[in-house]
């Protein structure tokens, strides 16, 4: 019996290694293809010719390998890859300029980012900042942020504690031994669990990618979580494994912060979904040099390159398919008349819901695979944005390139429920948590783009429901009483910055303005307003799902590409955008990336004579 489980597990073994290793696709990872820096284009109207180009059916390209609904980086990092094998792409977005989340607006002279505040995992050697390097030809730049690049800030005005997060994988747990004595042994099992769950993301990357029947094989023998120490901690909730650790309720509060670049509480959020962004920031964090719009200025031109185009004011009301049930094309709204576009692929980066519930027709909605996805997934928490313009340089502000997560107090999950659950107009003075970052602190081209002044961003959470009444109203003009709930909002937020930072005076505010849940569903598309896509719940991160929400379809030549087929984030866009890559080239992109990267250290080294 035992040598027939071993002749088994054996089998297994191989078959999976050979899947995993095994590739027949064209490799967009084959060379470096990173060029020297050329001079950085500051001049707003010249970068627009790239990131504003209008839909007109002149500029469709003929002959087209696939079409990507969505410009977010999940979609704009694939139409790369693709583009990168010799695949002409057109990528549509329904916004008036390219980049998702990754876009900037510019108001009252001051340009603000929208999504990207910090990314991780960027050292010179690391297979995500090769990938990178290659998807942009070298030409995107980042800088790193300060050490302590997070605070926390517990507790009200009267009894403020600050604990500042550094990088570095032993810097990390000491400097958090010096806020916290007595506590070694909970800090050191803390980073234990982080690094050994993050390690285990491999499989969910694999569940996505495999055959159906060798991931339901690997789930539902319960191999997933022994193979994976990811999935065995997955069910377990953020709170749980934390107050098992230690009893101090500061130190619990410091262990759990960082659950606002995911969006669920404590409570609610899998322990392997908070280890991945632990363990992203261990090696430090960056920002992009010239702000977040450098990303899509630098991707698109490849995708150009290879035949394609990224057009933007082109809403996708549809997706076309024949009567096999096969995706042919998508229907664009040109004013008040539909254009049907052909492709021999679609692939959507707009997000779970709006793929399934908007795009499809009714009867394909209705079929049972299409709807045993939709009720293991659920729409996440909406995203609540304040941006302050101010006068001023970022040393008279006493702004650096770091950020706050400032908290009302250490009972997070509480603070979160009563704000979640109370009226809207009493919610509006209590935000439990807020996000505290200034970009022109962390950009240094900034000062050369806009002398004297400075940004703040300032992000938080909101109920969907408190201004749901409102969306159809002209998003330039709504109603009184959503612009009277609106300034609330601000108000308390912009108390609680004021006393946080006392260098800013309101009188060096030159703009201020907020965007609702209801304000991320106008630009960026979000069904319910929300900036994480759908949940990052415990259930978001079983086995089961991961092995069941997969960049294929049910429907064929349809496919899934961005934060919803991976996770959340920048990185986890990217990530979702190589795990669809892979099964459409029909290889393992992520290994690609990784062997990319041994490739340029071993170069460099050798230039280097080591």
């Amino acid at each position: 019996m035992l040598m027939s489980v071993g002749i088994v597990c054996v089998a297994l073994a191989i078959f999976i290694l050979k899947y995993v290793f095994s590739s027949s696709g064209p490799n967009p990872f084959e060379t470096d293809t990173r060029e020297p820096l050329k001079k950085m284009i500051h001049d707003r109207k010249e970068k627009n010719k790239v990131l504003k180009q209008g839909f007109l059916a002149s500029r469709v390209p003929d002959n087209l390998d696939a079409i990507i609904i969505g410009s977010g980086i999940g979609g704009l990092g694939l139409g790369v890859l693709l583009a990168k094998v010799g695949k002409k792409v057109l990528i549509l977005e329904q916004h008036d300029r390219a980049g998702g989340c990754c876009h900037t607006f510019t108001e009252k002279g001051f340009e603000f980012d929208v999504g990207i505040h910090y990314i991780g995992d960027l050292l010179d050697h690391k297979p995500f900042r090769c990938m990178l390097d290659s998807m942009t030809n070298g030409q995107l730049q980042w800088e790193p942020l300060e050490n302590p690049f997070d605070q926390v800030v517990l507790g009200p005005p009267e009894n403020r504690r600050r604990y500042p997060i550094y990088s570095g994988r032993t810097r990390f747990p000491e400097e958090l031994k010096k806020c916290f004595p007595g506590e070694e042994k909970a800090i050191d099992e803390y980073l234990k669990l982080v690094k050994k769950a993050g390690r285990g993301i491999w499989l969910l990357a694999l569940l996505k990618m495999c055959p159906v029947p060798l991931a339901k094989f690997l789930v539902y023998t319960g191999l997933a979580k022994r193979l994976s120490f990811f999935f065995k901690m997955a069910p377990r909730s953020l709170t749980e494994v934390v107050n098992e650790l230690t009893e101090n309720k500061d130190l619990r509060a410091v262990f759990s912060y960082i659950f606002g670049t995911y969006g669920n509480k404590p409570k609610e959020s899998s322990f392997a979904m908070h280890s991945l962004l632990v363990t992203h920031y261990l090696n430090g964090a960056w920002y992009p040099k010239g702000g977040a719009s450098e990303i899509a200025y630098h991707m698109i031109p490849i995708i150009e390159k290879a035949g394609g185009a990224v057009l933007v004011r082109a809403p996708v009301n549809r997706i076309l398919f024949n009567d096999a049930k096969e995706a042919y094309g998508v229907s664009v709204m040109k004013g008040q008349e539909e254009m049907h576009i052909c492709a021999p692929m679609v692939i959507s980066n707009a997000g779970f819901f709006n793929t399934y519930q908007k795009l499809l027709p009714k009867e394909l909605q209705a079929m049972p695979a299409i709807q045993k996805q939709m009720s293991m997934m659920k729409n996440g928490d909406g995203g609540l944005s304040v941006f302050v313009g101010l006068n001023g340089t970022k040393e008279e502000l006493g702004l650096k390139a770091d950020n706050y997560w400032i908290f009302a107090e250490n009972n997070l999950d509480e603070l979160v429920d009563n704000y979640y659950n109370g009226k809207r107009e009493e919610s509006a003075h209590k935000v439990p948590l807020l996000f505290v970052a200034s970009p022109s602190a962390k950009d240094p081209t900034w000062e050369e783009r806009s002398p004297g002044k400075s940004t703040v961003s300032l992000v938080s959470f909101a109920n969907y429901k408190w201004f749901e009444e409102w969306k159809d109203d002209k998003v330039s003009n709504r109603a009184p009483e959503y612009k009277e709930l609106k300034q609330a909002f601000i108000d308390s937020i912009l108390e609680v910055v004021l006393d946080v930072f006392p260098k800013i005076t309101r009188d060096k505010i030159e703009f201020i303005d907020a965007g609702t849940p209801i304000t991320n569903t106008h630009y960026i598309g979000a069904p319910k307003g929300e900036i994480y896509g759908a949940a990052h719940g415990i259930a978001r991160c079983s086995p089961e799902l991961n092995a069941t929400v997969r960049p294929q379809t049910p429907l064929k030549n349809l496919y899934l590409t961005g934060q919803d087929v991976f996770v959340c984030g920048f990185a986890g866009a990217l990530a979702g955008a190589l795990t669809c890559g892979s099964v459409i080239l029909n290889r393992n992109l992520h290994l690609d990336a990784i062997a990319l990267a041994k490739k340029i250290k071993f170069t460099n080294a050798k230039l280097k004579g080591e």
